[in-house]
């Protein structure tokens, strides 16, 4: 698999694009792509959520169906896999000869299901995944991933690349992009969950958020300078702990969580990984980098 990725500027060729789902990251991708010149049609099951995007020049359909027949390229954003199945299958035969582009963030298993719904019905599908926050869109901060057939990106790069920013497309497999988000946003979340349970701990022994702040951010950067190195072990299989070792990293934990059950908080986050990391130990693994926990994380195969 090759990844392409492209810095996106003002699409030259201004071709009519359809958006169904106006939430707020919705609304953020219909408002670049008027922005950047190009005819938008706009669909929501809440009809009065077009309101400010018609007054900026959209066109409001009033119904799926007659907002896919608007445009050669359908972009589809809502809350979830089954809304956007039930919102395409209500379109139904005005998809067919079109290119659906679902930005819809779900799983790898659902990106594949949605794949397969819409080569049945002749409807070219990119699966997409939006890796920055609503006020992102349409500026040189976004970044989109996308996946599916090249030939489809390809003719519809120009236009996607309203939307700002930098997009990847990652090869033809339609799960791809959900693949990267899954992994990023596992990555994201337990991040912050972690950056917000240390500010609890910090508090509860007289320390500020605001004085834990910049210490916070250099365990940020040392995070950060180990994710080359533990990616090409990752993938290597060898997991070297010479200077570091999980049985140790185990240890560390433990003191951790006991500190924050002392001090009366949830320590359910810092234990579960305990958790892990005492299996991998208990399997062998105590003398690998951190990395030993994938003996306890990955599930044996059947």
């Amino acid at each position: 698999m090759n990844a392409t990725t492209d810095n996106a500027v003002d699409a030259p060729v201004r071709a009519a694009v359809t958006v169904l789902g106006l939430g707020p990251m919705g609304q953020a991708l219909a408002r670049a792509f008027l922005v950047a010149g190009h005819p938008t049609t706009v669909w929501n099951r809440t009809p009065s959520r077009a309101d400010s995007l018609v007054a900026a020049g959209a066109v409001r359909a009033a119904t799926p169906a007659e907002a896919a027949h608007a445009s050669g390229l359908v972009v589809v954003c809502v809350l979830n896999h089954e809304a956007a199945l039930a919102i395409l299958d209500t379109a139904g035969d005005a998809l067919k000869g079109r290119t659906v582009v679902n930005l819809t963030a779900d799983t790898p298993v659902r990106a594949r299901e949605a794949a397969d719904w819409a080569q049945a019905r002749g409807v070219t599908y990119l699966d997409g995944a939006i890796m920055t926050p609503t006020g992102t869109i349409g500026t040189p901060h976004a970044v989109f991933l996308h996946s599916g057939p090249a030939d489809a990106y390809e003719a519809h790069r120009a236009t996607l690349g309203a939307l700002g920013g930098t997009a990847t497309h990652l090869g033809p497999d339609p799960t791809r992009a959900a693949s990267h988000e899954v992994a990023l946003l596992d990555l994201w979340w337990t991040s912050i969950s972690g950056l917000v349970h240390s500010f609890a701990l910090a508090r509860a022994y007289g320390v500020a958020a605001t004085d834990l702040a910049p210490f916070a951010k250099d365990i940020g950067n040392l995070v950060t300078g180990f994710v080359d190195e533990l990616a090409k072990d990752a993938d290597s299989g060898e997991y070297p702990g010479d200077e570091s070792d999980l049985a140790s990293a185990a240890t560390a934990m433990a003191h951790i969580a006991h500190a924050t059950e002392e001090a009366g908080l949830d320590a359910t986050v810092l234990r579960a990984a305990q958790n892990v990391a005492d299996r991998a130990v208990a399997a062998g693994h105590g003398q690998d980098n951190m990395l030993g926990m994938l003996a306890a994380i990955t599930r044996p195969t059947p």
